[in-house]
């Protein structure tokens, strides 16, 4: 597969649609055409944009979650399925890379899930938060190491994580160690605060220096509209303000270009690709800067599954024929 030498990135600060079932699904559509007019090749939303990021549960004590939490579940995504399709068609067309963050429904759980579209329409990842944070483990499960890949891709080696995840180093190693060359970063946005916003630049910033990798990070957004919605509580509401940072960031952990913190918009970037071997020429940590005989990841990526068959008991007959003669 050729590589191209310069790839024009998108991260789009979006807001999600509360009202309508497929708004947010709409809003996604034309915001992959907006990217693709303006040269993009790569567009990436923010963590569970589709149908929208569980903001009830941050606010709302667990005994008054239920009935957020079953619409969550009506609306969430099955995979593959209608928004998958939808979102399928619409990178096949435009021949534009999409990483989209969606609330996945598997038959009784939802779960926090990363899906890459390719350029051609095709979905080379699927992958699960491996561990939600704080208030998210009352609306998600666990995901596995199963999605824990770097995916060859019409822009290159690309990788993905979902907001605290960048904080668990063995994971970003793991994509680090399979060369990954841009990393898709997600955060929900509208939360916490300015205190979130900072945090975020130095993650994101550091992940393209360790890794000499580019970084592009999206995060949500919400109108005071929407605020008010999730919670009519004024004090409440200021925990659903601040905590934007969309952004493009160079393996030399310089912003390819201002990053986005407050309102709805789209940043983006050319990324040469040039400037990965020059990063790693000084400090390849996965390579000539590594000491894999002192240090080194294990990683168990089997699929955790509640049922799997365990091979066949051997019968008499079977262990008679293997006898010698």
């Amino acid at each position: 597969m050729s590589r191209p030498a310069i790839v024009r990135a998108a991260a789009v600060q979006i807001a999600p649609d509360f009202e309508r079932p497929d708004g947010t699904l709409d809003r996604v559509c034309t915001a992959i055409d907006e990217a693709a007019d303006r040269g993009a090749r790569l567009v990436v939303f923010p963590e569970t944009f589709v149908p929208y990021y569980p903001y009830f549960s941050f606010v709302l004590p667990p005994c008054k979650q239920g009935p957020e939490h079953l619409r969550l579940y009506e609306q969430a995504v099955v995979v593959p399925g209608p928004v998958t399709q939808a979102v399928a068609e619409r990178a096949r067309t435009r021949g534009i890379v999409v990483l989209l963050g969606v609330n996945e429904r598997d038959h009784g759980s939802l779960y926090n899930t990363q899906l890459l579209f390719d350029a051609d329409g095709t979905l080379k990842l699927k992958r699960r938060k491996i561990t939600p944070t704080y208030h998210e483990r009352m609306v998600w499960g666990q995901g596995d190491a199963s999605g824990l890949k770097v995916v060859d891709s019409a822009v290159g080696r690309v990788g993905a994580l979902a907001c605290w995840e960048h904080y668990n180093p063995l994971a970003r190693y793991a994509l680090m160690a399979q060369h990954e060359e841009i990393h898709c970063a997600q955060f929900p946005g509208s939360l916490v605060g300015q205190i979130f916003a900072d945090q975020m630049g130095v993650t994101i910033r550091h992940h393209a220096l360790e890794a000499g990798c580019f970084v592009v990070n999206a995060t949500g957004w919400l109108s005071d509209a929407q605020v008010q919605a999730v919670t009519p509580d004024a004090g409440l509401q200021q925990a659903l303000r601040g905590g934007c940072h969309t952004a493009i960031v160079s393996p030399e952990g310089k912003y390819l270009a201002e990053p986005l913190t407050e309102g709805e918009g789209m940043v983006v970037a050319d990324l040469d690709m040039a400037l990965i071997t020059k990063r790693k020429r000084m400090m390849d940590s996965v390579g000539h800067y590594a000491r894999p005989e002192l240090l080194s990841l294990a990683i168990n990526e089997r699929p955790a599954q509640p049922l799997f068959e365990m091979p066949a008991a051997p019968t008499a007959m079977s262990l008679n024929q293997e006898l010698p003669a």
